[in-house]
């Protein structure tokens, strides 16, 4: 089983020619409002891969609320452990460009009043064995205690180093697996502007000094993880982007997917791959997130 403790949002989502610069105004096209928040678009893609999850997170006494998880209603995931909090529920402000590149802004919300103590009820529940998957859109403190928690119950942790904090780093060493995109991989590395070969010698000496298994996305080049002693590769598709929104995190919510359902990893990192692509061919995040069939169709 999975679960995961992460934000939950309404993304707020305009499609511009191209994004703006700083103090620019550019006109927009399309507009919508879709769910969205890095733990709760996790959660969906594990349901959607065929993973039984549970979302533990929290939510505003807001018009977003019930909207912001009605994809998870409606997919099955387990919404039981919820809260419901004072304040507005997370909100995320998307510009989507011509390209399918994007700018995001993200107000926490009700996100930012998660806590150890929902971190420490949230593992409570779970066993050993179970897979925790989380991201950095909630307070340090939360995934601190979750990961410590998660430790002493033999709970196997995935922890997406994304949005980029100053927490990252140090979170990152408590994590039994850790999912970074390039440059977040940089920061871990202490080190910028990695060509593929130095990237790949960093992510093998990084591994080797802590035996975590960790994993660079890198867009339309795939993935390469560190697993085992060993470097392993995956591709994606090939494609013509239309939004790289929630790309990402379909690709972690697939990852634990595998796993929990007992995968050899470089075949749970192929198929995370590819179900990371497929998110790239619709607009928004939820909404763009392959079912399991989907995703066995194109591998």
């Amino acid at each position: 089983m999975i679960t995961v403790l992460g934000s939950i949002n309404m993304d707020l989502v305009a499609n511009v020619d191209r994004l703006p610069a700083a103090g620019e105004t550019v006109s927009g096209g399309a507009f919508a409002t879709l769910a969205g928040g890095k733990g709760a678009n996790q959660a969906l893609a594990a349901r959607r891969a065929g993973s039984t999850v549970q979302m533990r997170g929290a939510v505003g006494r807001d018009q977003f609320a019930d909207s912001a998880l009605g994809s998870l209603n409606r997919a099955g995931v387990k919404l039981a452990g919820l809260r419901k909090v004072e304040g507005a529920t997370g909100t995320a402000l998307i510009l989507v460009d011509g390209t399918g590149e994007n700018m995001i802004a993200v107000v926490p919300g009700a996100n930012g009043k998660i806590g150890d103590v929902d971190a420490a009820v949230a593992v409570d529940e779970m066993s050993g064995g179970d897979y925790l998957l989380l991201q950095l859109e909630i307070p340090a403190a939360a995934n601190r205690a979750a990961l410590r928690k998660a430790r002493s119950k033999g709970v196997v942790t995935l922890l997406n180093i994304a949005p980029l904090t100053n927490d990252a780093a140090a979170l990152a060493q408590q994590a039994d697996i850790v999912i970074a995109n390039e440059t977040e991989f940089e920061r871990l590395a202490g080190q910028s502007d990695l060509d593929t070969a130095t990237r790949e010698i960093k992510l093998m000496e990084l591994h080797a000094a802590s035996n975590q298994t960790l994993i660079v996305t890198l867009g339309a080049d795939g993935v390469v993880a560190a697993h085992e002693g060993t470097l392993v590769r995956a591709n994606g598709l090939a494609i013509d982007p239309v939004d790289t929104v929630g790309a990402g995190d379909t690709f972690c919510g697939y990852l634990a997917s595998g796993l929990d359902k007992g995968m050899a990893f470089d075949i749970a990192l192929h198929r995370a791959a590819v179900a990371g692509s497929l998110t790239c061919l619709k607009s928004g995040a939820q909404p763009a997130i392959p079912t399991d069939r989907d995703v066995q169709a194109a591998l």
